[in-house]
């Protein structure tokens, strides 16, 4: 899937070599690293490192298998990949949401009229964790919404233990979530992406 070039910040970032090293061969069609937006044929690959990071710490996963897929075919453009050596690394999922605030429903819903991107889950395989690539990984996909002229502001729901990751990241708690998992509850927080023209103007978008 060729990566998206409506946006600076979804180019490959490409190590390079040397003209005629072994490196820049076995790179010439494999970028050494880059993001782009998924696909449903990425879905195993998701599901695979989101229920590594999810089972043993909450029990169950933001999304299903069939979730994923499902996700991936509706609005693929709000989702983003980070690709190393070919291989999927880390991950967001999104999709539009048309109220305040999240509800039960937002879980698995894509309101295609909405002007909020709610972000499902993020996750990074158990061999790049502790490597600082999930705050890369949202500020990324953070840059890349200020790119599409519908999105307004971006919203989550996560466990009281990971607000201080999504505050360093510039989210702001809005209080309790309505969503609840089994006995599992959840801080709801949100991101402005509007008001950017200057940047929109100065970013190729």
């Amino acid at each position: 899937m060729p990566v998206l070039s409506t946006s600076p910040f979804l180019q490959p970032a490409r190590l390079r070599c040397p003209q005629n090293s072994p490196g820049r061969q076995r790179r010439h069609t494999l970028p050494a690293s880059e993001f782009r937006c998924l696909s449903p044929e990425d879905a195993i690959s998701v599901f695979e490192i989101e229920r590594e990071a999810f089972i043993s710490v909450s029990g169950d996963c933001p999304l299903h298998l069939d979730e994923i897929r499902h996700f991936l075919t509706l609005c693929p453009e709000l989702s983003l990949g980070w690709f190393e050596e070919g291989r999927l690394v880390a991950f967001i999922i999104g999709s539009l949401w048309d109220q305040e605030r999240l509800s039960q429903a937002a879980l698995t819903l894509h309101k295609p009229r909405g002007t909020a991107v709610h972000i499902h889950v993020l996750a990074v395989h158990r061999a790049c964790r502790q490597q600082g690539k999930g705050s890369i990984l949202l500020w990324r996909y953070l840059q890349y919404l200020r790119c599409l002229p519908f999105a307004r502001r971006a919203l989550l729901m996560c466990e009281d233990f990971l607000v201080p990751f999504y505050e360093k990241c510039g989210f702001q708690a809005l209080g309790p979530c309505q969503v609840t998992v089994g006995a599992l509850a959840f801080t709801e927080m949100q991101h402005a992406v509007r008001g950017h023209a200057f940047m929109r103007r100065n970013s190729g978008c």
